[in-house]
């Protein structure tokens, strides 16, 4: 039997989180059944599975590729740059992708615990590498000095998740420019 190099292992499994990435966007994790899997993925059962153990592997391993994603831009950017880019891309495919993971993983965080205790790791990625940023904006004198980074933190958060809220109702995000600038100037040093 002939080997499988790992570049091309590691692009089958990118095709796969893709393909679920889809489907469960689309369906939900309920409704991705493994036909619908199969069907959006273009592969058979055997051949997802062989790189994932189920289909609650493969819906983490989805959302942990987000996070990983995530976390990198936030670090890089900042969340005021993440929430630029889901803004400007709302209606990309990828985006689109991206966003109905977000709200499975959201939804799955209020109603499985076992699933909460697996993402309690992966949550602290992204508001780890928030206030890292935050810490270095400080000590770089961008950042206003008169609150904790923890409550600037907070807010950047609560403004996150109040723009996946109106994206995921369909919400034109056209105007949202002046908006993240104001967020973006709410954490700034003035003067």
């Amino acid at each position: 039997m002939p080997r499988v190099s790992p570049e091309r292992l590691n692009s089958r499994r990118r095709e796969i989180l893709a393909g679920a990435r889809a489907c469960f966007a689309r369906h939900g994790y309920e409704g991705a059944t493994v036909r619908r899997l199969e069907e959006q993925i273009g592969l058979s059962r055997g051949a997802i599975f062989h790189h994932f153990r189920d289909k609650d592997s493969l819906f983490l391993a989805v959302a942990e590729d987000d996070a990983v994603q995530m976390a990198d831009t936030v670090a890089t950017h900042g969340l005021v740059q993440v929430m630029r880019d889901l803004a400007d891309e709302s209606n990309s495919p990828e985006i689109t992708g991206w966003l109905g993971s977000q709200l499975e993983v959201s939804r799955r965080l209020r109603t499985d615990e076992e699933f909460a205790r697996a993402w309690e790791d992966r949550k602290h990625a992204i508001a780890q590498a928030t206030r890292d940023r935050l810490t270095r904006q400080r000590e770089a004198g961008a950042l206003r000095t008169d609150l904790p980074i923890e409550v600037l933190a907070q807010f950047l958060e609560l403004a996150y998740e109040g723009l996946i809220t109106r994206l995921a109702m369909g919400a034109d995000t056209a105007d949202l420019t002046p908006v993240l600038d104001m967020v973006e100037s709410a954490v700034r040093r003035t003067g």
